[in-house]
C-alpha cells in the first residue's frame, strides 16, 4: 500500500482530502483549533467597527443563562441609578410625598421612584410635580416600556429557539474494535426531548507538508454507523481505522505533529418544535485518550421496565492497551525525515 510523507509523518494514500470545509487549505490563516470545545468556530472577526461584528440580539440568544439575567439586572439596576441620579440632583423636593432628610434617604427615595416608573408600576405615594421632573419621569416610563418589550422579545427567543441538547463525551478514545483500532466518542440527549433520524458527519483536520508547504487538510471519517432512526439513549460514533482510514498506522506523536483535530457534526429532527437541530463538537489531541473503552452508561430500572441512562457516567472509560501498529517499509516513523 502505498503512503505519502507529509511534515515527518505519512497519511494514508487510500484516504482523499476534502475542499468543502469551509476552513481554506492555507495554515498559515489559521491559529489554534478550528472549532473551539463549546462547538462555536475558532474564529474572532477584525477590520469593522464592533457593533458590526457582533449582533446583540444572537449575543443575547446564545449566552448562558446566568448571563443572560445578570445582563438584565446590570441594565436595570444601571438605568434606575442614573434617573435616580437625575431626580436627585434636581432635587426631591420636585417628588411629592418623598422623604427629604439625609442625603442617603432622599437618594433611595429617588432611585425607588425611579424603579416605579421605569416599570410602570406607580405605587401613588411618590409623583412628579413640576415641568421637569414630569417630563424626566415621562422619558424613563417610555425607556421602560421599550426595554420591558424588548427584554420579553428575548426571553421568548431564548425559550422558543430549536436547540439539540446533546451532550458531547469531553473526550475522544482509540480503542480496540474488532480486530483493529477504531476513533470513538459519544453522545446523549439531556433533556426531555424525541430526537428523530439522526446523522453524524466526522471531519479530520490535519496540518501536512506539501510541496515543502504546511497546508490544512481535511477528510471525512468513515463511520460504522452514521445515522439512527431515533436518538433517545446515548451514541458511540465510531470510525474503524482501517487501511482505507486516513488514521492509519498513525500514532500520538504523528497526531501532536499534524495537530489533528476532530470535528463532529450532527442534524437531527426535533418533533416538539417540528424542526431541524443542530450541534458540533472537536476534540484534539490532548482530548484523546490512546487505549480505553468507554463503560457502559445505562441499565434496566429494578422494575425492568424502563432503562436508566446515567449521563454523568458519559466520559467513564476504562484503559486498555491498543494493537502496536505496523509500520509498511516506506512509511518512516513520527518526527522522521
Amino acid at each position: 500500500m502505498a503512503m505519502r510523507r507529509r511534515g515527518g509523518f505519512s497519511i494514508n494514500s487510500r484516504a482523499k482530502s476534502e475542499d468543502n470545509s469551509g476552513f481554506g487549505t492555507n495554515s498559515s490563516l489559521s491559529g489554534g483549533r478550528f472549532i473551539n470545545s463549546d462547538g462555536k468556530p475558532n474564529v474572532s472577526k477584525r477590520g469593522i467597527g464592533l457593533l458590526e461584528r457582533y449582533s446583540l440580539y444572537h449575543s443575547f440568544l446564545a449566552m448562558p443563562r446566568w448571563k443572560f439575567l445578570l445582563c438584565l439586572l446590570s441594565v436595570y439596576v444601571m438605568v434606575n441609578l442614573f434617573f435616580g441620579t437625575v431626580y436627585f440632583l434636581i432635587g426631591v423636593n420636585n417628588l411629592s410625598g418623598a422623604s427629604s432628610g439625609n442625603p442617603w434617604m432622599s437618594f433611595a427615595e429617588a432611585f425607588f421612584f425611579s424603579a416605579q416608573t421605569f416599570t410602570t408600576v406607580g405605587y401613588g405615594r411618590i409623583s412628579p410635580t413640576g415641568i421637569l421632573a414630569s417630563s424626566i419621569a415621562a422619558v424613563e416610563a417610555f425607556i421602560g416600556l421599550l426595554s420591558f418589550a424588548i427584554a420579553t422579545g428575548l426571553f421568548y427567543g431564548r425559550f422558543s429557539r430549536p436547540k439539540a441538547y446533546l451532550r458531547f463525551s469531553e473526550i475522544a478514545i482509540l480503542a480496540p474494535y474488532r480486530s483493529i483500532t477504531a476513533l470513538m466518542f459519544r453522545m446523549a440527549p439531556f433533556k426531555n426531548i424525541n430526537l428523530l433520524e439522526a446523522e453524524t458527519r466526522v471531519t479530520l483536520a490535519m496540518k501536512v507538508e506539501e510541496n515543502g508547504q504546511l497546508t490544512n487538510k481535511f477528510y471525512n471519517l468513515v463511520l460504522e454507523l452514521s445515522r439512527v432512526n431515533t436518538l433517545t439513549a446515548s451514541w458511540t460514533i465510531v470510525h474503524p481505522i482501517d487501511e482505507k482510514s486516513p488514521l492509519y498506522n498513525l500514532d500520538r506523536e504523528d497526531y501532536r505533529n499534524g495537530q489533528a483535530e476532530i470535528i463532529a457534526f450532527v442534524k437531527a429532527f426535533d418533533d416538539t418544535y417540528s424542526n431541524t437541530v443542530t450541534a458540533i463538537k472537536s476534540y484534539v489531541v490532548e482530548e484523546i485518550v490512546f487505549g480505553a473503552r468507554f463503560k457502559v452508561m445505562y441499565q434496566p430500572s429494578p422494575d425492568k421496565r424502563r432503562t436508566l441512562l446515567f449521563l454523568n457516567r458519559i466520559n467513564e472509560i476504562d484503559l486498555t492497551p491498543l494493537p502496536e501498529l505496523v509500520r509498511s517499509a516506506d512509511q518512516p516513523a513520527a518526527g522522521t525525515g
